[in-house]
């Protein structure tokens, strides 16, 4: 099974993710790893990353989960996945998806983007990724207000993936 944690910058892809493969044991990629230096400074400069900038993205990270797919391999990747179009591309072909959609409300995302440190995505793109966003068709939603531990969202999560 592949699991794909998808949610704009913020949302705690990342965090959920890890909590996955700890209690799975499963592969993991993080999406903001395979992202070119040219769309890293983009985003660092506040500039929107356009759908050109990131088709190489997706097949980079589709590649990733056809290599898991064709190991038989479960594993759970990190991806903003923003657009229906975008999940279209990173999954053709995938076999057992499950995709989780962290949904967070928005003064919990700006909270979380300010006290970032280190990380290239400016906190003032948070409208663009907004408007960009489409939700998902048949994916696990977590509208959590962040009270939740990452091990409670974890548990929620495992519990659907074994449904």
């Amino acid at each position: 099974m592949i699991v794909v944690v998808m949610g704009v910058s913020g949302s705690g892809k990342s965090t959920l993710a890890a909590r996955l493969v700890e209690r799975t044991g499963w592969k993991f990629a993080e999406g903001d790893e395979y992202h070119s230096e040219t769309s890293r400074a983009k985003m660092h400069a506040g500039i929107p990353l356009t759908d050109e900038d990131r088709w190489t993205w997706l097949d980079a990270l589709h590649a990733v989960l056809t290599g898991w797919s064709s190991e038989g391999a479960s594993g759970v990747l990190t991806c903003s996945a923003l657009k229906q179009t975008y999940r279209v591309r990173l999954l053709k072909g995938i076999d057992e998806v499950r995709i989780v959609w962290l949904d967070p409300p928005r003064d919990l995302l700006e909270a979380r983007l300010s006290a970032r440190i280190g990380h290239f995505m400016n906190p003032k793109l948070l409208d663009s990724q907004l408007a960009t966003l489409e939700a998902p068709e048949g994916a696990a939603v977590l509208r959590l207000g962040g009270g939740e531990s990452s091990l409670e969202q974890a548990e929620m999560v495992f519990c659907w993936l074994q449904a």
